[in-house]
């Protein structure tokens, strides 16, 4: 069964973004556990790019498809895997990268969709938070997006996060951060 090729973002409403991640079907990778069979002698690397055998996967399509079998493990590795085979995966930071944000109205009535390195729609809201770690002088976003997975908010659109919340930051001693479908995010380090 052949993948669609993602949409662009800036073509797209928010309306259509949250049809679009409600259609999604990803397979239930969660509820498959056969054995571990060994390595994938794969690599995602820190900059999102897969790798095979050390070379770049370059078909967007091939690297698409193994992202929807990706699991992370309760112990922090990750592996991909079907209902048959378990292979592990190494994943040198999050194994996705949020590469382009759109956002809808204002304050606590603002929305924030992302797009991924894979192309796949990831909405900001409870269940998929952005969290700030590392420190004030490097500070490392990142956007959850399924079961344990993440994706690492690239620095042009995490300043574009930035740009908003210091524009809508109201005074000195409130926490800086952004509303994205009545929750708010903070964006600082602490």
């Amino acid at each position: 069964m052949p993948m669609e090729p993602p949409p662009e973002l800036a073509d797209l409403s928010l309306t259509d973004i949250a049809r679009l991640v409600a259609e999604r079907r990803l397979p239930p990778v969660e509820q498959w556990n056969p054995d571990h069979c060994g390595d994938s002698e794969m690599r995602i690397a820190s900059d999102g790019t897969w790798f095979h055998q050390g070379s770049p996967i370059g078909r967007r399509e091939m690297v698409r498809l193994f992202s929807t079998i990706l699991r992370r493990e309760p112990d922090g590795g990750y592996v991909l895997v079907t209902p048959v085979e378990k292979l592990s995966i190494e994943v040198e930071d999050a194994p996705f990268i949020a590469v382009e944000v759109t956002s809808e109205g204002e304050g606590r009535g603002r929305e924030l969709a992302f797009r991924l390195n894979t192309g796949d729609l990831v909405m900001a809201d409870s269940g998929h938070r952005i969290e700030l770690r590392g420190s004030g002088d490097e500070p490392r976003p990142y956007l959850h997006v399924r079961s344990r997975l993440e994706a690492l908010i690239a620095r042009p659109v995490f300043y574009e996060l930035a740009n908003i919340a210091i524009s809508e930051q109201d005074g000195e001693d409130s926490a800086m951060g952004i509303w994205s479908h009545g929750t708010f995010f903070e964006l600082q380090t602490r």
